[in-house]
């Protein structure tokens, strides 16, 4: 066993929400986390994301008259992933969410509030996603960087865990850490805290565990190299749903950027190179990027109309698609599909059907039924867009308090893990993701194992 240069009560691998929300939650409890994220500039999966968070029973719905409750969330959170999610992380998520999203705003102060643009969708019953109203992800992780420094918690950039050093009872010593120049580091640990992403990143690992989307384009952050997943091994952990991520359909081409969900929930709808509909855009906000993925020529078109983009203006990714002149724009039909290239006939009768369905009170051909929204109308604006992986749903099993269990459900002895280190509750594939889960598990988990570790590391056990 090596010498460690040094021991803190709680170590922390990763700087994105999990780790930060993990370390802040600590460092209230009473102890001093140290967090160790490889990147200069911390940015992992949560940089790439909305900053969007989904979350029950908070203040901030009761603000505006929402009615929710956590039973109903893991009701919802079960549903969506057709029963087979585990019940007791979906139970934690739903009941400690709400709880966590006050502690955030309170506490550490954050600026998260109910987000009323993005309107009941996708497996979620009523209003439940919170953000920062005009900033996205990577301004969520500077914010809470800014926050730990305001702490005095020390963060060490530039080191990348290269092993985790543990007893045969599996219990963890101490980490390994390489530095950009080769230099090595070891630090010892009373508790270690795992909340370095998934495996997205990872060909080999996709291949292994999710073939169908090996070959996918990947919108997720490059360090999602599955770390947790080979410290895992090594200690005897079980996994849980490792075929589980969330694909996503509209992702523009060539920017890069994500069109925001409200796009679709607000009336937009998806055509193929030949003009045509091919799924319900309302049904499955992460499986639809198989149908889209099928489609010949590589990718389709997100339809969508003035007043749409008027709805979801306050959305930076909009924002920034505007700003690059994304978008294909004509006054009718005829214009718009000349500017993409697809035959008027068809795109003219996608939205007449659509149209007429919500007249008429039915589902449209692809089994959509249109409430307030409408089809887009008038002026028309069009992104071009692919399907791509976002980031894995599955990893290490854990338990109500995020400790790391074994396969026969014992906990390790002083591991934890949160957001994509850990198994989340959208099923075994990507059909069972809602929207905003993978924040909401990277916070509350961050703050659940960031509790526990450090109640651990204040009253240890023996070992």
């Amino acid at each position: 066993m090596p010498h460690f240069e040094f021991t803190v009560p709680v170590l922390i691998v990763g700087g994105g929400a999990c780790g930060c929300i993990a370390a802040l939650a600590a460092h209230h409890a009473g102890v001093t986390p140290l967090l160790v994220e490889g990147d200069a500039r911390p940015m992992g999966s949560t940089g790439m994301s909305q900053g969007l968070i989904c979350a029950a029973d908070t203040q901030a719905q009761k603000a505006h008259g929402i009615e929710d409750c956590a039973q109903a969330y893991f009701e919802d959170i079960m549903a969506k992933s057709r029963g087979l999610a585990d019940p007791v992380i979906a139970r934690a998520l739903a009941f400690e969410s709400g709880q966590t999203l006050d502690w955030m705003t309170g506490t550490p102060g954050l600026p998260w509030e109910l987000d009323r643009g993005f309107r009941p969708a996708y497996g979620n019953r009523t209003y439940r996603i919170h953000g920062w109203r005009g900033h996205g992800g990577q301004e969520m992780v500077e914010l809470l960087h800014q926050k730990l420094a305001e702490a005095g918690i020390d963060v060490m950039l530039r080191a990348r865990v290269t092993e985790v050093v543990a007893d045969a009872d599996g219990r963890v010593r101490g980490v390994v850490l390489e530095r950009p120049d080769g230099t090595q580091e070891r630090v010892g640990c009373e508790t270690l805290i795992l909340a370095c992403g998934g495996f997205a990143a990872n060909h080999a690992m996709l291949a292994r565990y999710i073939p169908d989307m090996a070959d996918a384009r990947n919108n997720g952050h490059e360090g999602s190299q599955g770390l947790s997943i080979r410290v895992g091994e090594k200690l005897g952990a079980a996994m849980g749903d490792l075929g589980s991520y969330q694909g996503y359909a509209m992702l523009t081409d060539p920017q890069g950027l994500s069109v925001p969900p409200p796009v679709v929930v607000e009336g937009g709808i998806l055509v193929n190179c030949a003009g045509n509909r091919f799924t319900n855009e309302a049904e499955d906000i992460a499986g639809m990027v198989h149908p889209v993925m099928a489609q010949d020529g590589g990718h389709v078109w997100v339809i969508f109309d003035d007043g749409i983009a008027e709805r979801t203006a306050y959305i930076p990714e909009m924002q920034m698609l505007g700003e690059l002149n994304a978008a294909k724009s004509a006054d009718d039909v005829a214009g718009l599909a000349a500017a993409i290239n697809v035959p008027e006939a068809a795109l003219a009768g996608a939205l007449a059907e659509a149209h007429a369905a919500r007249a008429e009170g039915r589902a449209d051909a692809q089994g959509r039924v249109w409430g307030s929204e409408s089809p887009p109308q008038g002026r028309l604006s069009a992104f071009k867009v692919v399907g791509a992986i976002y980031h894995t749903q599955g990893g290490l099993q854990v338990d109500g308090s995020a400790r790391v269990l074994r396969p026969d459900g014992t906990p390790l002895p002083n591991l934890f893990a949160g957001g994509g280190a850990a198994r989340s509750v959208s099923g075994p594939s990507s059909w069972g993701y809602l929207p905003a889960m993978g924040l909401c598990t990277a916070v509350t988990l961050g703050r659940l194992a960031g509790e526990a570790a450090a109640s651990q590391a204040l009253h240890p056990t023996g070992g």
